[in-house]
């Protein structure tokens, strides 16, 4: 009993040092006196066996503290964090950004050392029902990675999802349509030139089969990177996949192409921004808007497609070597050292190439007979 009418079950003991302690098991009548047994019963048995029950209790509450502080939302944003310092590029954190999204009401506030499997199943089971296979794989990806930033960060005892192999439905290879044969890809010019839409989309959709880049390069362009004089778009190596720093030789086209859009947009940040802001990019989703109207489907031609669309055609022509076309692609090589040598030593060939490749395409758009570029090349 205490002096303010309290009553409290406490359970007196000494501890192997002999001291003599008191746990606190409960408030009277919350905890029933048979309650308050069975608990001074259990603590009973740890003095016992040399625990101190005290200690014990004290510890748990700390444990569940910390357990409740490292949740799942906070752990992931630590593990986002550190990608940004590792330096990935800017797309691969907008991109785990957005799976935390997706995850955050089924997982984000559970403690991550106490999350189970059958919950992270439930959480990307959704994007498997809707036959997405490919969000719920990916999903699946980014929750094995915060669980082993928590568990080589001593956060979390084990990854979950390593029990989870072979629990989705066999992922799909997702393949960008695109344009391959020539006759096609005239058609497909003739089709830009025509379309009627939004200034800024337009010059976008003509800018993109000339300079065959990744749709969120385009979309991302900055007008400090480029250099109209030197012919030259230099794109951040935080904004690039293989996180490397990639030039673009721009063919007269393209400047033609940009410097209509520098009178539109010359005076922001971006090349390409937004109608809705210019303080922002252009939407991701604005490119294939564009082709779905010039009445492109889907299954027939993305913005993703005119990478798709260079490479099958530049080398069919025979007249440019493989590593030239690999880095006017930004493939990264994985060997490092031969990569050095490479972003170099093609340079000159990769300008001879982009102006190549703009004249072909033009002539393509115009109409002229097209022979196969194969024979083209072995005649010449």
């Amino acid at each position: 009993m205490t002096p303010a009418g309290s009553k409290l079950w406490k359970f007196k003991f000494r501890n192997k040092l002999g001291a003599e302690k008191k746990l606190s098991l409960g408030a009277y009548p919350d905890l029933s006196l048979k309650e308050a047994r069975e608990l001074r019963d259990a603590a009973r048995n740890k003095v016992a066996r040399g625990i101190d029950p005290a200690e014990q209790k004290q510890r748990d509450k700390r444990a569940a503290k910390i357990s409740a502080a490292n949740s799942f939302e906070a752990v992931a944003k630590a593990y986002i964090a550190k990608n940004e310092r590792d330096g990935l590029a800017e797309a691969t954190v907008r991109k785990r950004r957005w799976f935390l999204d997706i995850v955050r009401k089924p997982l984000g506030a559970r403690p991550i050392a106490e999350i189970e499997p059958y919950e992270i199943l439930d959480a990307v089971r959704p994007f498997e029902a809707a036959k997405n296979d490919e969000k719920a794989h990916r999903t699946l990806q980014f929750i094995g990675q915060v669980f082993r930033y928590a568990v080589a960060n001593q956060i979390a005892g084990s990854d979950p999802t390593r029990d989870l192999r072979g629990a989705l439905s066999s992922r799909k290879p997702k393949h960008h349509a695109a344009i391959l044969e020539p006759v096609k890809v005239g058609g497909l010019m003739r089709a830009i030139d025509g379309y009627d839409g939004q200034p800024i989309t337009q010059f976008a959709l003509r800018l993109s089969p000339y300079v065959f880049v990744r749709p969120g390069e385009l979309r991302r362009a900055e007008w400090s990177e480029i250099d109209l004089e030197g012919a030259v778009w230099r794109i951040p190596a935080a904004k690039m996949k293989g996180r490397q720093e990639h030039a673009v030789p721009l063919a007269s086209q393209s400047l033609a192409v940009l410097k209509q859009a520098q009178e539109l947009t010359g005076d922001g940040q971006y090349v390409f921004p937004s109608i809705r802001s210019r303080r922002n990019p252009m939407s991701e989703n604005t490119v294939n808007a564009a082709l779905r109207r010039l009445g492109f489907g889907s299954d027939e031609m993305t913005a993703h497609g005119f990478r798709a669309m260079a490479s099958t055609l530049l080398n069919e022509s025979g007249k440019w070597s493989a590593d030239a076309i690999e880095r006017a692609l930004a493939h990264k090589d994985k060997d490092h050292i031969r990569a050095a040598y490479h972003r170099g030593a093609h340079w000159q060939e990769r300008v001879e190439m982009a102006q190549w490749w703009a004249d072909y395409l033009d002539m393509l758009r115009d109409g002229a007979d097209v022979i196969p570029i194969s024979n083209n090349v072995a005649a010449g």
